[in-house]
C-alpha cells in the first residue's frame, strides 16, 4: 500500500462526512469519519504530509480502505 497524504486523508473524512453527516444536538461525526479524523489531526500537529497505512489504527484502517473502494468503484 502506498503512503496517503493529508490531502487524500481530508477528502476520505469529507467522503464519510457526506455519506453519514453528523447526528444529533452534539453534531457526532460518524465512526468513519471519526477514526480518520484522529491520525489527520496528528498529522497538521505533527506537520506531516504523508501517512503510512499500517500507522493507522484498525478501525481507520477499514475506514481507509472502504473508502478507497468505494472511491473507485470495487
Amino acid at each position: 500500500m502506498s503512503d496517503i497524504t493529508i490531502h487524500e486523508l481530508e477528502a476520505a473524512i469529507n467522503f464519510w462526512r457526506a455519506r453519514s453527516p453528523s447526528s444529533g444536538d452534539e453534531l457526532v461525526l460518524c465512526k468513519e469519519a471519526s477514526a480518520l479524523s484522529k491520525p489527520y489531526a496528528l498529522m497538521i500537529v505533527q506537520r506531516q504530509a504523508v501517512l503510512s497505512p499500517e500507522g493507522l489504527d484498525g478501525t481507520a484502517q477499514e475506514a481507509w480502505n472502504s473508502y478507497v473502494r468505494l472511491k473507485n468503484g470495487l
